[in-house]
């Protein structure tokens, strides 16, 4: 019971926090995934670090994934010369990277590779979240009207993810025979991964009506693309742990593991969803 307290708490706690850091203004969206992209990096440096041939700068490596963030946040928004903003990130990278020649350590080889691999897979996905936010970025091109526009599509992300989770851990607990991927995830079967997309099929078309960003084909066709790519993005985690041999990314979240075991799902679908609006935007 007091585990379940603390986990309810915690998950109410979490959502207010997402949905007000999102709609309530630019800069609380900022501040949100700012804080949220450079906690994850902390973590993944942590995890691949627990391996004996890797040992990755975390300092460095978390400041570059926060830095990449407010680089793409400044270009979203439109501040001038926003370019600049990039160059820490690419002050971080170069300092990573030189770095091991002098250090000699055992395997720089794997330092480089998880060092680059915490910007592409955690740093980048979020730093996306921007071109999504504030839909006048030339790179979505998608037109969604003014307002908040941008943050109710970035909020829907999470909402599909939140609903798809809840779906199949619903259908999963009530009628799972066949395992999805029984070697990286065995708590994951077939019949929950489809009860949880059709609850957000339906939840799209909530969306369709009361938010007519979208009309209600490209909704539903929205809510796939998070569903699929969020259940591969939480398997890659979920092989990420494994090939470790731990639990949870971390415990800054009691009850609910670390900032990574809560945004798995999203490091996949994020750039899926910018890549969907984009050939929206064209056709």
């Amino acid at each position: 019971m007091k585990n379940l307290i603390i986990r309810t708490l915690t998950g109410v706690l979490f959502v207010a926090a997402m949905v007000g850091g999102i709609l309530y203004s630019p800069l609380t969206f900022g501040l949100l995934f700012t804080v949220v992209t450079c906690l994850s990096v902390w973590e993944f440096t942590g995890i691949v670090n627990q391996r004996a041939d890797v040992e990755v700068n975390r300092l460095i490596t978390t400041v570059a994934g926060g830095c990449l963030f407010v680089g793409f946040f400044g270009y979203a928004v439109g501040i001038a010369d926003a370019g600049v903003l990039f160059v820490p990130w690419l002050l971080s990278m170069l300092y990573l990277l030189i770095t091991e020649l002098y250090l000699q350590r055992e395997s720089p080889l794997n330092n480089w590779a998880y060092s680059v691999l915490s910007q592409v897979y955690v740093a980048l996905p979020f730093s996306l979240l921007c071109l999504l936010e504030f839909p006048g970025s030339d790179l979505t091109a998608v037109s969604l009207g003014g307002g908040q526009s941008g943050a109710w599509l970035v909020l829907s992300i999470y909402i599909f993810l939140w609903c798809n989770d809840t779906g199949a851990y619903c259908v999963g607990s009530l009628l799972g025979r066949h395992k999805l991927f029984p070697r990286v995830s065995p708590g994951k079967s077939l019949e929950g991964s489809i009860g949880g997309g059709v609850l957000c099929l339906a939840v799209s078309q909530v969306f369709a009506h009361y938010l007519p960003l979208l009309a209600p084909l490209e909704w539903a066709i929205f809510a796939l693309v998070v569903v699929v790519f969020g259940t591969w993005g939480d398997l890659c985690e979920s092989l990420l742990k494994r090939q470790i041999g731990i639990k949870d990314s971390g415990h800054i979240l009691p009850g609910h593991g670390g900032m990574l075991d809560r945004f798995d799902s999203s490091l996949l679908a994020i750039p899926a969803v910018v890549i969907f609006l984009y050939v929206l935007s064209v056709f």
